[in-house]
């Protein structure tokens, strides 16, 4: 299970829209503090914001990032699975009597 987000969704959504809406843009640092959030976090939210809009090509949209996540976990179910089925199929295979003759 992930870990608590550490800053609100709401506070980062408005943290971005602040961003997006300055004109000059402010200074990411600056504004970070006058928020207080670490300048790093709002330069990833800023940046995850710009994937989402078809800004940016560096990094994927949120809805890339969660549809990956769920292939991931479903992967590890598979496999899991796999494991389960190879297992059970080696317990009850059963070797053919040599000495049995084939009708």
């Amino acid at each position: 299970m992930a870990p608590p987000k550490k800053y609100p969704d709401e506070s980062r959504a408005r943290a971005v829209r602040l961003f997006r809406e300055s004109d000059p843009k402010p200074v990411v640092r600056r504004l970070a503090e006058q928020l207080g959030v670490h300048p790093e976090a709002l330069r990833n939210w800023i940046r995850q914001d710009e994937a989402d809009r078809g800004e940016r090509d560096d990094r994927p949209t949120s809805t890339e990032s969660e549809e990956l996540r769920q292939l991931r976990k479903e992967n590890a179910e598979f496999k899991r699975a796999n494991e389960i089925l190879k297992t059970a199929s080696a317990f009850f295979a059963v070797e053919p009597d040599p000495t049995r003759r084939r009708s």
